[in-house]
């Protein structure tokens, strides 16, 4: 038990009615799941207002309300709290319902449009190798060590957050690495936690579903720089042209990383090749397993944080050398007919250029280079045709096809796509809305030696169609089809 004032420690309160010196038993945002004495915290969402459900919350038991305006009518025996935001109100109270765990792990934050899953993933597993406890908080999982959880978000609501750091305290984990997206930073999850770095990765057309500008999007990565603690560190991608505005405000350790410009954590690429990267950071050369220069990137802010938290610089270059790639992020099989099939999580613009440059970067040209691609529904509609657009003039042959159509019509999607497409890259291209049956052509259009990219769902293992979700996993699917085949 805990008692109510004690939660409310730095929450912006504007009015109490009510008494705040008792126990409570626990906080809640989601009126379903209120028990006797719980707090029930009244947020402002997208699809509804937490303030409609006050009534139902006192019925189930809830003996405090934090509103940001008082109710009607005020029932006796329950504690009203008027706060300013109740979003960050939410945040801050887990994080002192948890006793603010974040304080006793190092906690680093990845944000940027791609890279974020790798990053913290590969950290994770690096600070493993290195014999550490580790925790990780990502779109792929969560793991409070060897613990693993299922993910929901890519960035959990602020009392998920803090319960996972509490559970990481308590078997001793001493570093944590989160990713951290623009609608968590938007919605006041990451408040009240304290953070020993952060990293950014980079800035492309995004979530415009969500912000309603680039700039609005671009400002809400940067507040989470603005407000890391004096004693944090943040390092940024300098090579991005957002990299340097991310440090602007920062009271943090400023640092960056770069493959192109001058940076304190510098890389060139000796050798891409299919079987992995040679790479010179800092003047060290080091052989990793990793493909392409937006693996490059990614190592080279996983190094740069290693050496952060204080990893010996030449122990992090061994140490990247046996890192393996993280569930669907250029992730590859190889027939027994020689038909190379990538799964990759690219489902931005810019991640899907990457993929398909670093494929042409590394290909002979001899071969044919096969692209599956959708976008997902009741997302942003403006990349649609961008990503045809580009899937078609970097690849050879193209199948467009359903991604996750959630509530909208998926041949509205991919009409939407095909418009993009250029008058002379039409006839590289054919539609299927079935997603199966997509990746099933691909692979019948495959001769020995082609290459497949299967991309936009990566490490997904189901596929949402008005609002159900279907087993579907794109590297499953296309090994068994790749086999059939063989036969």
């Amino acid at each position: 038990m805990i008692v109510l004032k004690d939660i409310l420690y730095k929450v912006a309160i504007e009015a109490v009615h009510g008494t705040t010196e008792f126990d409570i038993n626990k906080i809640e945002f989601d009126s379903r799941h209120i028990e006797f004495n719980d707090v029930f915290v009244a947020i402002r969402g997208t699809l509804s207002d937490g303030h409609e459900y006050i009534e139902k919350a006192i019925n189930l038991g809830a003996i405090v309300i934090v509103c940001d305006k008082f109710p009607e009518i005020l029932v006796n025996g329950v504690t009203y709290v008027v706060v300013k935001d109740t979003k960050k109100a939410l945040a801050l109270m887990a994080a002192n319902y948890y006793e603010n765990p974040s304080r006793n792990l190092k906690l680093v934050g990845i944000t940027g449009t791609n890279g974020k899953t790798t990053v913290a993933s590969l950290l994770y597993q690096l600070f493993k190798k290195a014999g550490y406890k580790v925790g990780l908080l990502s779109t792929v999982k969560i793991l409070v060590d060897e613990v693993e959880y299922p993910a929901t978000h890519t960035t959990p609501d602020s009392i998920t957050i803090n319960r996972y750091l509490r559970e990481m305290n308590d078997v001793g984990v001493e570093f944590c690495f989160m990713e951290v997206s623009s609608h968590g930073i938007h919605q006041s999850r990451t408040e009240g936690l304290e953070f020993a770095g952060g990293v950014f990765t980079n800035l492309s057309h995004d979530h415009l579903d969500y912000h309603a500008t680039f700039a609005e999007y671009r400002d809400v990565k940067k507040s989470f720089f603005d407000n890391l603690p004096k004693n944090a560190f943040a390092l940024s991608n300098v090579d991005d042209k957002n990299g340097v505005v991310m440090l602007q405000n920062t009271k943090a350790t400023k640092l960056t990383y770069a493959l192109k410009t001058y940076a304190d954590y510098k890389a060139f690429i000796l050798e891409n090749q299919l079987s992995g990267l040679l790479l010179k950071i800092n003047e060290q050369e080091v052989w990793v397993r990793l493909i392409g220069t937006f693996n490059a990137y990614n190592l080279l802010a996983i190094y740069g944080t290693a050496v952060q938290l204080g990893l010996d610089n030449l122990e992090v270059l061994r140490l990247l050398s046996e890192l393996e790639s993280v569930s669907g992020r250029f992730q590859f099989i190889v027939s027994s007919q020689n038909i190379t099939a990538i799964v990759d999580y690219a489902h931005t613009p810019d991640a899907l250029d990457n993929v398909l440059k670093t494929i042409n970067d590394i290909r002979t040209k001899n071969e044919q280079l096969i692209t599956v691609v959708g976008c997902g529904g009741n997302r942003d509609k403006a990349k649609r045709p961008v990503m045809a657009n580009i899937a078609t003039t970097l690849s050879d042959k193209v199948v467009l096809t359903s991604d996750n159509p959630r509530n909208e019509n998926p041949e509205t999607i991919i009409a939407e796509m095909e418009a993009g497409v250029e008058p002379q890259n039409f006839k590289k291209m054919v539609a299927i809305t079935d997603r199966k049956q997509a990746i099933k052509i691909a692979c019948q259009l495959a001769q020995p030696n082609d290459i497949i990219l299967i991309a936009g769902k990566g490490h997904e293992t189901y596929q949402e169609i008005e609002g159900v979700k279907h087993d579907f996993d794109d590297m499953k699917i296309v090994k068994e089809i790749l086999d059939q085949l063989s036969k």
